[in-house]
């Protein structure tokens, strides 16, 4: 039996049993749970009031909620004065491989996140051409070959092991360069045929929708008519389509229009990822954008969105080159900046990035590989180019050569009275589009935006707590009832007798997001207690060393 059957079988078998938790239960001394949290103020994570009680937990499971239920418990916590809640869902990441290097999930579950969705903007860590496939089936990676498809990724990261529940969309880019290439060219009727085998292929084996990043090549290359012919694969599993648009700054309301029309004539139902009115010339244009969220939902479309709660983004340097030039193979980009006439012009389009963003002190270097330009991480770009003589563009041109295109940066472009009024919007939801990362390992010689370690203690601090623009029962639903409902999560994401036992406990008053640009590896304040799967992994704000995460595929997902 396989893994995947494995879990249905167990999920169905649960579901035999007929299990029910009985709210507000009496408690005798015949009956043990595993953990009782006592004394906490309740969230069940549908935006309602909560209750003040106890909540146990018994075989991974959420037993019984109620006023009293006793100490008759191995564990038994006191949350007096703690807010209860399901543990958090990320619904936007690009954790993916990370968690190899740091299996217990240290920036996520810090934080007080559970679960998790990977494989966002476009990108996956699977499906390769054949060609593609020959070159790396050989090669180690993570303890293992690389992964042709998702149930291979899945697979590896079971058995390795790992903290928090994850799960991953499909990547458009690495579906259309698998069959299409990485260039510049319209898919046929025969390369939409095939694009469409191979993602209904990774939808059944547990793929939980499909990611688009159309400001990145080759995604960036796909029509309409390419997303709406895979869009209604995504509908037939009534599965996600997510989508980095087009563009976010000067046609954002444009690229709008386009990722609603693809939902509107495929019946996929729509997330649009992190979404933002970039640079100053755009910050007006935040209530046209959520006007036009409104009007799709009022005419059927299946539509919601999110945000992370900082003004900076975070991108890689090959957004200073033309879409139009970044097609092809990194030999071919490298080729472009060594011609003359060539790297004018993305000289050119470099520098009007700049100006849109408000000039060079606006775009932090985020991190670099190689040691010689181990000077510039964390500095912004005016420094950099202080402390090496060179321009601007020089600047960017040696980082991107040098890095070999992997080089990334944190741009302050956004406003941050538009947060306000993202989060203010009932169809929102906060979601870190980071990674997981560790100070220990490979990974905490990077210099990630600090959203992978905040993302979720800053929402609470400044949008509950400081602004006030949420109450704390409206909060804690964007953070988890919300998404668990957007990927169709089956008994997870609410405090339900009968539910998974990822919990979350946090003191209100508290909860902070203390990483920084320049000091991103600082887990946040406030976050107590986490449970994934019923097993306590954060204990007094400390990690207990256990791994209890699985993997949410279709057995865990309403289809």
């Amino acid at each position: 039996m396989n893994r995947r059957d494995f879990l249905k079988t167990s999920m169905l078998g649960a579901a035999a049993l007929g299990f029910t938790g009985v709210t507000g239960c009496k408690v005798t001394t015949k009956r043990s749970f595993d953990t009782i949290i006592k004394n906490g103020v309740i969230f069940a994570g549908d935006g309602k009031a909560p209750i003040e009680g106890d909540i146990a937990i018994r075989n991974g499971k959420i037993a019984a909620i109620g006023k009293d239920l006793g100490t008759n418990a191995d564990t038994v916590i006191d949350a007096m004065g703690l807010t209860v809640s399901p543990g958090f869902i990320d619904i936007h990441t690009h954790t993916d491989t990370n968690l190899f290097d740091a299996p217990k999930g240290d920036s996520r579950i810090y934080q007080g996140i559970t679960s998790e969705v990977g494989g966002n903007c476009g990108y996956c860590p699977f499906v390769y051409s054949d060609e593609a496939w020959e070159g790396r089936k050989d090669r180690p990676r993570h303890g293992g070959p690389a992964w042709r498809d998702i149930d291979g990724f899945y697979q590896r990261l079971t058995e390795n092991k790992i903290g928090i529940n994850y799960s991953s969309l499909v990547g458009h880019g690495d579906v259309r360069e698998a069959v299409v290439g990485p260039y510049n060219v319209k898919a046929t009727d025969e390369d939409l045929k095939k694009m469409c085998g191979i993602l209904d292929h990774q939808l059944e084996l547990g793929a939980i929708g499909l990611s688009y990043g159309l400001e990145y090549a080759p995604g960036c290359y796909c029509d309409t008519r390419e997303m709406v012919e895979l869009n209604k694969v995504v509908a037939k599993h009534n599965a996600l389509y997510t989508i980095h648009m087009r563009n976010e700054d000067d046609h954002v309301l444009e690229a709008m229009d386009e990722a609603i029309e693809a939902a509107r004539l495929s019946g996929a139902r729509l997330e649009i990822s992190h979404l933002k009115a970039q640079n100053p010339a755009n910050f007006d244009k935040i209530d046209r954008m959520l006007k036009k969220i409104d009007d799709a939902r009022a005419e059927g479309i299946d539509i919601a969105f999110d945000r992370y709660p900082y003004t900076a983004f975070s991108t890689g340097f090959t957004s200073f080159i033309p879409i139009e030039l970044r097609d092809g193979t990194s030999e071919d980009i490298y080729a472009r900046l060594n011609d003359k006439a060539t790297c004018e012009k993305i000289k050119k389009y470099a520098y009007s990035r700049l100006e849109r963003f408000g000039g060079p002190q606006q775009v932090v270097v985020a991190g670099c590989n190689d040691p010689a330009n181990a000077v510039y991480a964390g500095k912004d770009l005016a420094e950099c180019c202080r402390i090496s003589g060179m321009d601007e563009w020089e600047m960017i041109r040696h980082l991107l050569i040098t890095e070999k295109l992997e080089v990334n940066q944190a741009t302050f472009a956004m406003k941050e009275e538009n947060l306000v009024k993202i989060y203010a919007h009932p169809l929102s939801m906060p979601a870190s589009d980071g990674s997981v990362y560790s100070p220990e390992g490979p990974l905490g010689k990077e210099l990630p935006h600090p959203r992978s370690y905040g993302t979720f203690p800053r929402f609470f601090e400044k949008f509950v707590r400081e602004e006030k623009v949420l109450d704390l029962a409206t909060a804690i639903w964007k953070c988890t009832g919300l998404p668990a409902s957007r990927i169709k999560l089956r008994e997870r994401g609410l405090l339900v007798p009968g539910y998974a036992a990822d919990i979350t406990v946090f003191n209100p008053d508290t909860i902070a997001d203390l990483s920084t640009y320049a000091k991103p590896h600082t887990f946040p304040a406030g976050i107590e207690h986490v449970f994934v799967n019923g097993v306590h992994t954060i204990k007094n704000g400390s990690h207990t060393g256990v791994l209890a995460g699985v993997i949410l595929d279709n057995a865990h997902l309403n289809r």
